[in-house]
């Protein structure tokens, strides 16, 4: 930062005492000719409003997750799996037709299985097309017959892409009521989960799938179970 101020100085001092006797159009012209000539002073202009722009992000995430961690952890129209006292809660928002989603599901489970006191609070956000929405309708709407886990982890584990015919497949094969299921699909209750995710994860700074929180860490990606096991450990540890 302070070399990027002194160089700019340098290169623009000239300029800015003889500025009383030169045209705007003038001073324009000369102020290019000095960026030229020095262009390492865009570059580290960029480089540090970037950082800005990430430091003010991380301020407003952070505001974001004190205010909504109720929502986030404890919201009864979020399915999860796990401790239902947890010592430890895993938020993940994630998509079906995400591959990198269905990378970290093996690393979820291996947690869960390792952990019995995390509970990993699920979050259908449906943003991969047509396919996607129908797959996160189809396994909200399972929790009506009280076979929401069997149908996360049969779409988790589909190969090729969800789209109607392959989750309603699914869904026949993990004993749901089809006609049932394409009602309860388009209830109050699976809209409003998307719709609350779609805001959540908007307002937290997400842009894509997989991404997880847990405690006050944003963990954006396919998060390796080392990682995932580190954080939850941080976040027994906090008084």
């Amino acid at each position: 930062m302070k070399r990027m101020i002194l160089t700019a100085m340098m290169v623009l001092a000239p300029l800015a005492a003889a500025a009383q006797d030169l045209s705007e159009e003038r001073i324009k012209e000369l102020a290019l000719q000095a960026i030229l000539e020095n262009p390492q002073i865009v570059m580290e202009a960029v480089a540090i409003l970037e950082e800005q722009r990430l430091a003010a992000e991380a301020v407003v995430a952070e505001q974001v997750l004190n205010q909504q961690r109720e929502l986030l952890e404890n919201d009864p129209n979020a399915p999860y799996i796990g401790a239902a006292e947890p010592a430890a809660v895993v938020v993940e928002f994630f998509d079906y037709n995400c591959p990198y989603c269905k990378r970290a599901a093996g690393n979820v489970k291996a947690l869960l299985e390792g952990n019995a006191d995390v509970r990993v609070v699920y979050r259908e956000w449906p943003i991969l097309g047509e396919g996607s929405v129908f797959a996160a309708r189809a396994a909200l709407a399972a929790r009506e017959q009280g076979l929401y886990d069997e149908m996360h982890w049969a779409l988790m584990g589909l190969q090729g892409r969800a789209e109607e015919a392959s989750v309603l497949g699914l869904a026949r094969s993990v004993g749901l009521d089809i006609d049932r299921l394409l009602i309860d699909m388009d209830s109050e209750a699976v809209n409003d989960h998307i719709n609350t995710s779609r805001g959540l994860a908007q307002a937290l700074g997400f842009t894509g799938t997989p991404a997880f929180v847990i405690g006050d860490a944003l963990v954006p990606g396919a998060v390796p179970l080392a990682q995932l096991e580190n954080l939850v450990a941080e976040v027994r540890a906090t008084p």
